[in-house]
């Protein structure tokens, strides 16, 4: 009970924190399953933008419950400068993922195209066409009509000009 008295404010705040964390989770949750149903969104995807999201929620609810609890500003400046080092040394050699997952947050939001949509891709040396298999976070699965399957990555999807070749009418030239 003398812990209890003695830090009442700090688990009252941290329960608080907690319940508001859920709230939020259910909040952001409710709203990109209404935008995706709006904009006639692939349910994995919608998953994974939520996710995301949970996932920036509990590093922000994990950062206010060391805040509550007095840790010492500068050991947590230590801390997260230490992570920050480690993280940032391993995603040199891996920086195409994190920016892959951006992409496809960036094209689950934009929506430019849906599974089943035949695309050209605009590039100078290798130009595709292939109607969409699947999208998911990392990259887009192809298929050309010779059946050739193709995995693209998302970041390049944002970097390439599209064109959505639509199947009633004939598809243009595009010259670089």
């Amino acid at each position: 009970m003398f812990v209890f008295n003695n830090y009442f404010k700090e688990i009252f705040t941290s329960v608080i924190v907690v319940i508001l964390l859920f709230l939020l989770r259910m909040f952001f949750a409710k709203l990109v399953r209404n935008y995706a149903k709006n904009n006639q969104s692939i349910e994995h995807r919608t998953n994974l933008v939520i996710k995301y999201i949970s996932i920036l929620l509990n590093i922000i609810a994990v950062i206010s419950l060391i805040i509550i609890w007095g840790v010492e500003t500068k050991d947590i400046f230590f801390t997260v400068s230490s992570l920050a080092t480690v993280i940032g040394v391993a995603m040199i050699a891996q920086w195409s993922i994190l920016s892959n997952i951006t992409a496809g947050v960036i094209l689950f939001f934009s929506f430019p195209f849906k599974i089943g949509d035949t695309i050209r891709i605009h590039d100078k040396d290798f130009p595709i066409e292939a109607e969409i298999i699947d999208i998911n976070a990392f990259h887009l699965n192809l298929r050309t009509k010779e059946g050739e399957r193709i995995v693209y990555p998302n970041n390049l999807i944002l970097q390439k000009g599209i064109s959505i070749i639509d199947s009633h009418t004939s598809p243009h030239e595009f010259f670089d």
